[in-house]
């Protein structure tokens, strides 16, 4: 997979539903994981709560497209799954908000609690971020292959840490 999928405005392409399956290797004592399971982008306020919660979080054609015109604030990226690491398996869930970025057509990726994550530029189909967190470099490369899947790779270094966590998206139609 060399050829990257440049996305016209990040926030219309990830709106759905994806699969997703995560690798995660510590470099350091060999150890070895996965997460299993899947990840919705739908616009703030759908859903039950409010938030993004309760929603079938379709996609569109649009989206699919990754064409201009998305709307709104930004997204909530809601995943859930299970997480399998040294022969236990336990549920794992998390929480990102992605909004619309100082360019368009990209995205500010935010924490739950609304703590600044890293920027995401697709335009090229790729993208390299870095997420300094206390001692330790987080450093991220997102790949657009196609419409309907994407990859990212984080390396994670420093005193406390050697991981590398390697996510596969595919759009669920």
């Amino acid at each position: 997979m060399n050829d990257f999928w440049p996305v016209i405005d990040v926030l219309a392409h990830l709106t759905g539903s994806w699969r997703v399956r995560r690798s995660v290797r510590d470099l350091a004592s060999g150890a070895e994981g996965e997460f299993t399971g899947g990840t919705v982008f739908r616009p703030f306020g759908e859903g039950e709560d409010g938030d993004g919660d309760g929603g079938s979080g379709g996609g569109g054609d649009r989206a699919r497209r990754g064409g201009a015109g998305h709307s709104g604030p930004g997204l909530l990226h809601r995943e859930s799954g299970t997480f399998r690491w040294q022969g236990v398996t336990r549920p794992a869930q998390r929480t990102l908000r992605f909004l619309p970025g100082e360019r368009p057509g990209t995205a500010s990726v935010r924490f739950a609690d609304g703590r600044f994550f890293h920027d995401l530029d697709l335009t090229d189909g790729r993208y390299v971020a870095d997420h300094p967190c206390a001692a330790d470099l987080y450093r991220g490369e997102f790949s657009v292959y196609d419409e309907d899947r994407w990859r990212s790779v984080w390396r994670v270094g420093g005193p406390a840490k050697d991981l590398v966590l390697t996510t596969d998206y595919t759009r669920l139609s």
